[in-house]
């Protein structure tokens, strides 16, 4: 099973922080660096420094790592435009010699659109214009070097582009999330992976199944997608270390069905396990909320990798 860090650096981070983190990550051996793609904070809590953009950040990353994957759960689709999203992220994958991913998502969260002069339609209009980026993105970066790509959407338009930068290698798109019907069919045309995010194993699992059907209806073998899931790393050796930790992040030791990364080193293996074997996830990412706390990293690095290898 990968193991991938995820920060939420909207929160409050630099970019010290965050290098510092990553490179931890990538010398302890996980898979991947992941970071959210907000521009405000949540939860009552400043951000301060601020918020550092997603894109900037990991391009940064690409040059000043060396091993580790690089990518965001997710980049809101509302943020930028398909064209220059292509651009930004091939080049950061060139950048970072093919070790870029992209999740990419409808955006959700109203008040940092209001509060940085950011357009927020209606859901529908939403998740139109997350389908149109991604037939976008995905064109432009297949189409063959020397072939023009042209797209007529509803809300984009593209005419006899030259699809470049084209990317190191194909890069991976994660699409997420819980919706029902429109989830579910983006991810089995598009996503090379698919997420779901903080949520409990019983809901989890027909979601999953949701989206297996989805690439069967679509003439897609569902073993071609990678299962993920998301939460929030709560780790301690003792009951006393994750009760600290816990109260450090404002809670998530909940029972282990809805959250399978708080606990002990043998109750997470446990945990991921059974989700393992419910789900077919072979992915998880570690939101790691406390970026100062690189005592947790290690211990997951030292005591539960190894036993989900």
């Amino acid at each position: 099973m990968d193991l991938r860090i995820f920060t939420e650096p909207q929160q409050g981070a630099s970019y010290a922080d965050l290098l510092r983190v990553a490179r931890t990550a990538e010398d302890a051996g996980f898979d991947a660096f992941f970071r959210s793609d907000h521009y405000r904070a949540m939860g009552g809590v400043s951000g301060e420094p601020g918020p550092t953009d997603a894109w900037t950040t990991l391009s940064a990353l690409a040059v000043q790592t060396e091993r580790i994957a690089l990518g965001t759960l997710v980049t809101s689709a509302t943020f930028r435009l398909p064209g220059p999203l292509a651009i930004t992220v091939a080049q950061a994958d060139q950048m970072s010699g093919g070790r870029i991913e992209l999740g990419l998502g409808a955006g959700w969260f109203e008040a940092e659109h209001t509060g940085y002069g950011i357009p927020f339609p209606p859901l529908a209009e939403r998740f139109e214009r997350l389908a149109e980026q991604l037939e976008i993105v995905t064109g432009l970066w297949t189409t063959p070097a020397g072939q023009p790509y042209s797209f007529s959407g509803e809300h984009y338009t593209v005419v006899d582009s030259p699809g470049l930068p084209k990317p190191a290698r194909p890069i991976p798109v994660i699409i997420g999330g819980k919706g029902p019907r429109r989830t579910p069919a983006l991810a089995a045309r598009f996503a090379t992976e698919f997420n779901i995010p903080f949520t409990p194993l019983d809901e989890a699992a027909p979601q999953y199944e949701r989206v297996a059907q989805a690439c069967t209806d679509a003439g897609r073998d569902p073993s071609e997608l990678v299962l993920s899931a998301a939460h929030t790393l709560v780790i301690g050796r003792d009951d006393a270390e994750v009760a600290r930790r816990a109260e450090a992040v404002g809670g998530g030791t909940g029972p282990l069905e809805s959250n399978p990364l708080a606990g002990s080193p043998a109750q997470i293996v446990d945990a991921l396990g059974r989700w393992r074997e419910r789900t077919g996830i072979t992915r998880v990412y570690l939101q790691a909320l406390d970026l100062t706390d690189l005592d947790a990293l290690e211990l997951v690095a030292s005591e539960v990798a190894p036993q989900l290898r």
